[in-house]
Order: C-alpha cells, then sequence, then structure tokens
C-alpha cells in the first residue's frame, strides 16, 4: 500500500484514467468494427471521418500507438475504395 498522500492520490487518478482509456478505446474499436462491416459505400465514407477522428485522439492521447493509427487509417481507406 501507498505510504505518501501523494501515492495515494496518484493510484486514483491512475484508475480514473485507465477506465477514460478503456472506454475510448472499445469505443473505437467498435466504430472500426461497423465500418468494416458495411457493405454499402456511401454509408461507409459517411462514416469514415468519425471514425478516424476517433484514431486520431488515440494517438494523440497515447492510447495507441501513432504508427498503429496510421496503419488502422491506411487499410479503413483501402476497405472503403474496394467496396463497390
Amino acid at each position: 500500500m501507498a505510504n505518501h498522500k501523494s501515492a495515494l492520490k496518484r493510484i486514483r487518478q491512475n484508475a480514473v484514467r485507465r477506465l477514460r482509456n478503456r472506454y475510448q478505446h472499445k469505443t473505437t474499436r467498435t466504430l472500426i468494427k461497423r465500418l468494416r462491416l458495411m457493405k454499402e459505400k456511401g454509408a461507409a465514407v459517411e462514416l469514415l471521418p468519425t471514425v478516424v477522428s476517433h484514431i486520431d485522439r488515440l494517438a494523440k492521447r497515447n492510447i495507441i500507438h501513432k504508427n498503429k493509427a496510421s496503419n488502422l487509417k491506411s487499410r479503413l481507406a483501402k476497405h472503403i475504395n474496394r467496396l463497390g
């Protein structure tokens, strides 16, 4: 157990941030999954900016690595371009 008041506060802060990061990451993964399952190009193109925005936000906050964010965005764009 922590011995200092500041260490106890740090434990509380880490717990809150961990939950927030998990929520944001899960929300983004759900959006990515929804985009990948889409069959119509119009709807997918409409959803893409929202998904890219979420991915960029995760990368900016170091929840995911910037290269992973770039790979995700690239693969999603390729997926949309393949739709007919």
